[in-house]
């Protein structure tokens, strides 16, 4: 009798258990340089470009209208993301060069330990840009590590910086694919010999010219930061990207399909150079660019569709978000600012990547799961830190005391229940090296600019002057431009006080 009591206990306890901790397949899919107005579903027109998979997320999930990434440039908003804290926090977390050592550091608390422990398989797939190896930096004809693999990752397939830097070859797991052992793979700083093509020297063989800085070593007809010989069997071309992500997302959640999974599919769509494939070039109404969205649209179905094959949409969460917002000419004449048409990439927002405005943080942030998430609209203020605390309730896992600084939950937000609370503020920062910080609270909204030159700056990188301090009301000024600090000087005072708080208490998470 008693045996049948055991049985019968540990049966409901473990009932009740599931029931309470439901353990989805988790996808996240950070597109790159993607702003607010970009996707149909936050106001972009079909006309100019057309987004019918990320769309379809929206339509079937949560469209979040005060979604955030935490900085307004790539690297910090990565190491955020996966740390759970502010990347103003670490030295190093600017935008990365390509011979960056690893900036996340093995033991760190990420969302992919965190899934870990929860018994999940866990991957990325694309874009990295947060440095490899040790102290000295990559070695690239050796074991490229410590790399994601130590932070939690089982799987690694990357494009190890941006593409813009050199090297345009792949990363898997702790080696660079296909690289020829007799022809060995260098990246420096500084020409490796007089003779070394480069934009500048060889200008007239490039297929997509250079218009700021982007002059260093030719690959595949394109201008980069950064020089680098060698590794040429290991190279690829600009537009196989999205195919070859296609392919290696899709394989790998095909291989975890029965047990639960975490796959992080990070694009480069559409950071420049952008150069999609042929099949998309001409696509949309806006050059480049505006393919090079369509291509990343294209890169979203098929994940949907393979879920969908694998019956698994109902299994599985996704989040789409942005790691921060839009520019148009970011170093390459591709036509971005002359095909723009009435195009808005922010949407109703002033400023974009690089800036503390809100159209550099403020960017498409939807959350998908059929059958678990009821359609609709959400005001809520989340924001890309916020997954790691959040995606630990989601699976039951405790985070530690050290981990995820800055990381709220705000699950039921993510799930749309009711009642649900976001964010009562949110601190943006820009690349890191600039000192530059934006504080929302409610529709309150400080901007602090601690670098030499104060200065703000919109879509064509047009820049001018500000105070170190400025203060606007987001729910009659949605476009930060008149500077209220003066006629609020409690409220003024009160955000410097907390913004400087946040910063020097080296948390927020409680």
């Amino acid at each position: 009798m008693k045996k049948f009591f055991l049985c019968i206990c540990l049966f409901i306890f473990n009932c009740s258990n599931d029931k309470r901790i439901e353990k989805p397949n988790i996808i996240v899919i950070m597109a790159d340089d993607l702003g607010y107005g970009d996707v149909g579903a936050y106001g972009a027109k079909a006309e100019n470009v057309n987004t019918p998979n990320i769309d379809k997320l929206a339509e079937g999930g949560i469209k979040f209208t005060s979604g955030y990434c935490s900085a307004s440039t790539c690297t910090p908003t990565r190491y955020s993301f996966l740390t759970g804290s502010y990347a103003f926090r670490k030295k190093n977390t600017g935008i990365a060069p390509p011979n960056a050592p690893a900036i996340i550091k093995p033991g760190t608390e990420t969302i992919a330990t965190v899934l870990k422990k929860a018994g999940y398989a866990t991957a990325i797939v694309g874009k990295w840009h947060l440095g490899l190896g040790g102290p000295e930096g990559p070695d690239w004809n050796g074991e490229l590590k410590p790399g994601p693999k130590e932070i939690g990752f089982d799987y690694s397939f990357l494009l190890p910086t941006t593409n813009d830097r050199v090297p345009q070859v792949y990363v898997e797991n702790h080696h660079v694919r296909d690289l020829d052992p007799n022809d060995p793979l260098w990246v420096g700083y500084e020409k490796p010999n007089e003779d070394h093509p480069t934009g500048i020297t060889h200008r007239n063989t490039l297929k997509m010219d250079w218009n700021d800085g982007h002059n260093n070593t030719i690959h595949n007809g394109i201008g980069r930061i950064g020089y680098y010989t060698g590794g040429n069997t290991a190279r690829f071309r600009d537009e196989d990207l999205a195919d070859e992500w296609k392919t290696q997302a899709n394989d790998w959640i095909e291989r975890n399909k029965d047990n639960p999974f975490f796959l992080f599919f990070s694009s480069h769509d559409i950071h420049v150079p952008r150069m999609p494939h042929e099949r998309f070039q001409g696509k949309s109404a806006m050059s480049y660019r505006g393919d090079a969205i369509e291509q990343l649209d294209w890169n979203v179905g098929e994940i949907i569709n393979t879920l969908e094959r694998l019956n698994l949409t109902d299994k599985t969460l996704i989040i789409f978000c942005s790691d921060n917002g839009p520019v148009l000419d970011d170093g390459y004449d591709d036509f971005a600012n002359k095909m723009l048409g009435d195009h808005r990439p922010a949407g109703p927002y002033s400023g974009g990547k690089y800036t503390v405005r809100e159209g550099g943080t403020r960017t498409p942030f939807i959350t998908f799961w059929k059958g678990h998430i009821t359609p609709g609209t959400s005001d809520l203020m989340i924001s890309t830190i916020d997954l790691t605390a959040s995606i630990a309730a989601l699976t039951g896992v405790e985070l530690s005391e050290d981990g995820a600084l800055d990381s709220f939950n705000v699950l039921d937000a993510i799930l749309g229940k009711p009642n649900a609370k976001g964010r009562e503020y949110i601190v943006s920062q820009d690349n890191g090296r600039r000192g530059n910080y934006g504080l929302r609270v409610g529709n309150w909204k400080l901007q602090r600019h601690d670098s030499k030159k104060m200065y703000n700056g919109d879509l064509s990188m047009k820049t001018w002057p500000v105070p170190q301090y400025t203060l606007y009301d987001l729910s009659v000024d949605i476009e930060e431009k008149n500077d209220i600090s003066e006629q609020n000087n409690n409220i003024f005072n009160k955000l410097k006080n907390k913004l400087q708080d946040i910063i020097d208490n080296g948390r927020t998470r409680s």
